[in-house]
């Protein structure tokens, strides 16, 4: 009793300190478990992607099924972000120059974010195709989804 107690205690105060910080005009909250909520959008990302290359079906699986189990917190909704929602993340900013990621690609994403290479899969796919969205230029192309092409998945869930 006293475990349901306090973690809804828990639950309750990092609810509030959300709300504050979405009432104070900042984009992001680290919720200090590995993701970050993106109070623009209403999503919650994972603060790093799956750190190796990785084809979109195997993608789906890690974001389903792998990483949930590295969080403290677990949710059971994480999925492949939509190209759009990649695109929020996109630092268009020309004075911004980026960070440099693992592969040697620099990326222009939100700094509350790391990446380990600049490509991330979608979740829009056609028959034998997906979406890949590119952190270093800010475009998006679709390549095959047997390729793993320094590929990473970053997993999202919505809030709503």
């Amino acid at each position: 009793m006293r475990t349901i107690l306090f973690g809804g205690i828990i639950a309750f105060c990092i609810f509030v300190v959300n709300c504050a910080t979405a009432l104070s005009g900042e984009r992001f909250t680290d919720n200090g478990d590995g993701t970050v909520t993106d109070h623009q959008s209403g999503l919650m990302w994972s603060q790093t992607d799956n750190q190796g290359d990785i084809n979109w079906k195997q993608a789906g699986k890690w974001v389903a099924y792998t990483f949930p189990y590295t969080l403290e917190t677990q949710y059971d909704d994480w999925r492949l972000p939509t190209l759009g929602e990649l695109k929020s993340l996109y630092v268009k900013d020309e004075t911004y120059l980026g960070v440099d990621t693992d592969c040697g690609q620099r990326v222009k994403i939100v700094p509350q974010i790391e990446l380990s290479c600049g490509w991330v899969w979608t979740s829009e796919k056609m028959t034998v195709s997906a979406k890949v969205f590119n952190f270093h230029r800010g475009y998006h192309y679709t390549d095959r989804m047997v390729h793993k092409r320094a590929y990473r998945a970053l997993p999202v869930r919505s809030l709503k």
